[in-house]
């Protein structure tokens, strides 16, 4: 022990504390101080100790004691005094001015260099800040950093002063790195920066941001995500911020598409165990841009059930308008329509008046649910309708509108086009006949407005990843054809031939009662067949014929076929997800399966005809199925379903050698597994003494050493503690940790293998497969809508039409296709003749609510369904094919764009007068009720002139002008026929009539509509129909009066004219004057 200092001993200087500690037998600590050299060689002996001399002054100069070693290191000892060891009493030296000089400016610089210079823990100001070094490569070892040589080197590279007298050279003063500093006040962090950059890459995108295990929406994006989604948004540092779960994305990405939103998916481009040995190891996690979707470019998943749209899977539409002639109102439009789930290419040119009915028409039939349009250059007609059209989908979702700028030249559109069509590189997604150049001269012979369009459509879904839609088709189709009858908008809507106009829904349409499909590709087919019957005699003969060979042939074939059809998934959807490169394993061990049913059901025949049926359509349905075989052989034998529905795109392969990186990343990863397993857990089992020991996992972490805590097993110092408990503590040695963290980044490289060759299989199936896949698709779709046309045929009461050459319409007991499967009991049936020797316009009238509009919408209806060439409900059909079925019906204002109920109507009837022709079914309901009672007969009047002498068309006219009627009957006798709905009348004591609706169409013309009686039916307050009869009363007998004094007045005339006449003109004019004395003695004035 040290001997104890005595009383009134001063206190020991700072130095004295820099003296090596001792420990106690016990382990504490002593008293004694701890002495630091920072100068000493590393290998030399300790310095002597500067005895402290007596005197009462501390701080008076001492020179310094020289070490025993010498050299230029003892210059800076600083030799301090234990306060432990005895003072002795020396003399002082006395030192001259240049030696007290010295010392202190090497005191000086001492200080200089122990406090400033050499300190690891103080930056300069002018030093620009380091990057921190990984925790990984720092050096633990302290000794090696206090040695004298590194002192040395450090003083070296800091002070870096001249040789001679010369004044050291400074090193130039650098500013501090300017932060960019957010609205909170703090700078954004690197994260942050990200974010920026992908806002400013992707304008009018909301982007969902990877981060960790969650995607997050950052600024404006999040206030979005709160709205539409329901959903909290938070401030965090310098953005405001929502986030949803990973497993949860495609739930709210769907929903912000429907909402009509553009949504960008940034993911991590690096994974943890590859990004742990590269480069920016330090930096953030990589991201980018991976996925661009909007409501028309998203493909859903085969089996989602989010996908409920079974008739009109989103189209996306683009379109070009050009000036045609001095009428600001005319145009030509040309657009180009794709439906980026089927491959199904549309296109179209064709010109359109100031009302756009035409393009009406277009935009009802494709209910596209994304729009590209120009952002100058359509006219205000056409942005009024586009608006108009805009404001919901077929499925009641916001319909999304992009604009591009300046519109191409043809000349730039054309060589845009060749260019994406001739290159090369899209061999692999092409389809045979864009192989084969029959494409590229189809889109040659393209009219100019649809290569400019094209071009612009080309160019935009390039950005989606989805432009390869416009190679996978085998061929563009026109909306238009000389096959194809087109209805116009007004006639869907009108009769229900889609959707009812009750709640807008399938049920009560056309479409609902014709559809018994079992497939959703052969749903949009027959939706297809619906809207545009046939005007080819040929080719509906031959769809007539397949549908009844299949109700009177017992084929097994036609079994089969039936069997097939049932549970088959989406098929084309499926060809789109491979073309695209979005199939995932599962989707594709579902569709193989299902293509190898198709192609092993029917056997190999030499030709169409060899296969048995009269129809030739069912023969090369048939004929094309057994050409599937061999390439269903290739693709079944070259994967492992099993493994392919269990997501394993790296154990898939039936072939090892088909992807021979694959294979060799497995073996690396399985002989790190055999190291572990065999060397590294002997190895610590031996270290532990633990023989039994086996591998933990915790919490996804694994190869873990977990030991009871009561067994106090020698645990080396070099094991991480992974985690502890009351009970166990679980360590990882470093050897295990270097092998388990080599064995994740093969992981993570035999991920990308994998992905990498599924993506090489399906873009092998695209190339070598899709022609023959998509022609089997199309015949599928072809057999499931003839099969419900003949389960549609089996319906009691539905007949085959029968098709003429003339032009007549003869409907036996037809009967309204859609109320009959509506309603309970039972429709009334009518018979009708036009053409064929009777007259070919009926002009109806009857009592409100008598039948009127059911009656002539069922005539339209089954000439609409034998023209589809399905059975119709009726006792015989026989009919000449109809042109087109031309409809104005009903009474509705158009506000949005302007027009009132009356403006609505003419501009229907004036598209009616101008489309239609002698092969022309017109319906016109109560024409003229919009205006003044004279006005509205008057235009009545001459429509109806118009379609009997000069169109010539079939024509059913409902009115209530009987004078309107009746003089069409007198002048036309031979084309128009008065009908009207039959009724009974009956009066009561009380003096009200009871009307019952007999519902049967009757020659004649009614006399009254008896409005006041569909008032009570009605529910009317019997006091106010009491009123309203004595007012009808009192108009009739006014009126009566008003014409019996014109006619009065009027026979005066012609008495004076008749007594001034002679010859044929008096004549004339007395035979005249006898009617008028006729119609003046009639009491009922008529």
């Amino acid at each position: 022990m040290p001997a104890k200092k005595p009383l009134g001993q001063p206190q020991p200087t700072i130095s004295s504390f820099f003296q090596p500690s001792q420990r106690s037998p016990s382990g504490k600590r002593t008293g004694s101080p701890i002495q630091v050299d920072l100068t000493a060689d590393s290998d030399g002996e300790p310095p002597t100790k500067r005895v402290k001399r007596s005197g009462t002054s501390h701080n008076s100069p001492e020179p310094l004691t020289p070490s025993r070693g010498g050299g230029a290191a003892s210059q800076w000892r600083f030799t301090p005094v234990s306060p432990d060891e005895p003072e002795t009493s020396t003399a002082p030296k006395q030192r001259t001015q240049a030696e007290i000089a010295a010392a202190k400016e090497r005191h000086e610089a001492f200080k200089k260099k122990l406090l400033l210079e050499n300190n690891r823990f103080i930056r300069k100001k002018h030093e620009p800040e380091a990057e921190p070094a990984p925790i990984e490569a720092q050096d633990t070892d302290s000794a090696s950093e206090d040695s004298d040589q590194a002192f040395k080197e450090l003083s070296f590279m800091f002070t870096n002063k001249g040789k001679g007298k010369s004044k050291a050279t400074r090193a130039p003063i650098r500013k501090p790195k300017q932060l960019a500093v957010g609205p909170s006040g703090q700078p954004y962090t690197p994260l942050e920066k990200q974010v920026l950059q992908l806002k400013a890459e992707n304008p009018g995108t909301l982007l969902m941001i990877a981060v960790g295990y969650k995607f997050k929406f950052f600024g404006d994006d999040a206030k979005v995500a709160a709205k539409e989604l329901g959903m909290v948004a938070f401030n965090d540092r310098n953005f405001l911020v929502a986030s949803i779960p990973v497993h949860r994305r495609d739930v709210h990405m769907k929903n912000l598409l429907s909402k009509g939103y553009r949504v960008g998916i940034v993911d991590q481009v690096e994974t943890a165990a590859l990004k742990k040995v590269s480069e920016n190891r330090n930096a953030p996690f990589a991201r980018k841009l991976v996925h661009l979707y909007t409501a028309a470019t998203y493909v859903d998943d085969l089996d989602s059930v989010d996908d409920l749209e079974r008739y009109t899977p989103p189209p996306f539409l683009c379109l070009v308008e050009e000036a045609r002639g001095a009428n600001s109102g005319d145009v030509s439009i040309g657009m180009i329509t794709i439906c980026p789930s089927t491959g199904d290419v549309v296109w179209d040119d064709f010109e359109d008046t100031l009302m756009r009915i035409e393009l009406e028409t277009r935009l009802v039939h494709t209910r596209p649910t994304e729009l590209l349009l120009p952002k100058e250059g359509l006219s205000y007609p056409t942005t009024k309708m586009l608006h108009h059209f805009t404001g919901t989908s077929s499925s009641g979702d916001k319909i999304r509108i992009e604009h591009f700028g300046n519109i191409m030249s043809y000349v730039d559109a054309f060589e845009s086009v060749s260019k994406f069509y001739t290159d090369k590189t899209k061999t692999a997604a092409a389809s045979e006949s864009f192989r084969s150049g029959r494409l590229m001269a189809e889109v040659a012979d393209f009219p100019k407005r649809v290569v400019i369009a094209l071009a612009h459509a080309i160019k935009h879904l390039s950005a989606f990843s989805i432009a390869d839609a416009f190679l996978e088709t085998k061929f563009f189709s026109k909306f238009t054809t000389k096959v194809h009858m087109l209805l116009a908008a007004n006639t869907l809507t009108n009769l229900e031939i889609y959707r009812n106009e009750t709640d807008h829904t399938t049920k009560g349409s056309l479409l609902w009662v014709l559809d018994r499909t079992k497939t959703k590709f052969g749903a949009r087919l027959l939706r297809s067949w619906i809207g545009r019957p046939l005007v080819d005699k040929r080719v509906l003969q031959d769809r007539v014929d397949a549908v009844e060979e299949i109700l009177e042939s017992s084929s097994e074939l036609l079994v089969t076929l039936r069997q097939i059809l049932r549970k088959l998934p989406d098929l084309a959807k499926g060809l789109c997800r491979i073309q695209y490169g979005q199939c995932t394993p599962q989707e594709l061990a579902v569709l193989l399966p299902a293509f190898n049913k198709v192609a092993v059901a029917f056997v190999v025949v030499a030709a169409p005809s060899d296969v048995g049926f009269k129809s030739s359509l069912l023969n090369e349905i048939i004929f094309s199925f057994p050409k599937l075989r061999e390439p269903m052989k290739q693709l079944m034998e070259a994967v492992s379903l099993k493994r392919a529905a269990e997501g394993r795109k790296d154990a898939m392969w039936t072939d090892p050698e088909r992807y021979p990186k694959i294979s060799d990343v497995d073996m690396a990863i399985q002989h790190v597994e055999v190291e572990l397993e065999q060397d590294l857990l002997k190895s610590v089992r031996k270290t532990l003494k633990y023989p039994s020991l086996n591998w933990s996992t915790v919490d996804g972490d694994e190869y873990l050493v977990q030991v009871k805590n009561s067994e106090n097993r020698p645990i080396p110092d070099c094991w991480t503690l992974h985690s502890r408990t009351k009970v166990y503590s679980r360590y990882q040695p470093p050897e295990v940790r270097q092998k388990v963290e080599e064995r994740s980044q093969y992981q993570e490289t035999l991920q990308a293998e994998s992905n990498a060759a599924f993506a090489s299989f399906l873009k092998e199936i695209a190339l070598n497969h899709y022609g023959i896949l998509r022609d089997a698709v199309n015949k599928l779709a072809i057999a499931d809508c003839l099969l419900s046309h003949a389960l549609v045929a089996l319906q009691e009461n539905y007949v085959r039409p029968t098709f003429t050459e003339d032009d007549t319409i003869e409907i036996v007991d037809g009967r309204h296709p859609m109320v009959e499967a509506l309603r309970p009991d039972p429709f009334v049936p009518n018979t009708i003749v036009m053409g064929g020797g009777k007259p070919r316009s009926k002009i109806i009238t009857g009592p409100n609510m008598g039948g009127k509009s059911s009656c002539v919408r069922m005539i339209a209806l089954i000439a609409i369904m034998a023209q589809i060439g399905s059975y119709v409900p009726a006792a015989s059909v026989k009919m000449g094919l109809l042109d087109s079925v031309l409809t104005r019906m009903g009474a509705s204002d158009d506000l949005a764009r302007g027009r009132s109920t009356f403006m609505v109507e003419m501009s229907e009837t004036s598209e009616i007068l101008h489309s239609a022709t002698r092969n022309s079914l017109v319906i016109l309901d109560e024409l003229g009720r919009g205006t003044s009672t004279f006005d509205g007969m008057a235009i009545a009047d001459a429509v109806m002139q118009q379609l009997v002498e000069t169109t010539k068309c079939k024509t059913l006219f409902i009115t209530h002008y009987p004078l309107v009627a009746s003089n069409l009957e007198a002048q036309h006798p031979l084309d128009v026929e008065n009908l009207h709905m039959g009724y009974e009348e009956e009066t009561r004591i009380d003096g009200t009539r009871e009307i019952t609706f007999l519902y049967r169409l009757t020659l004649g013309m009614a006399s009254e509509s008896f409005g006041i009686e569909c008032g009570r039916l009605a529910g009317l307050p019997e006091s106010l129909l009491t009123v309203a009869v004595e007012s009808a009363s009192k108009l009739q007998v006014h009126v009566r009066d008003r014409t019996r004094r014109k006619r009065i007045f009027k026979s005066a005339q012609l008495i004076a004219d008749c007594l001034g006449s002679r010859g044929m003109t008096g004549v004339a004019k007395i035979e005249e004057l006898r009617t008028l004395a006729t119609s003046i003695l009639d009491p009922s004035g008529a």
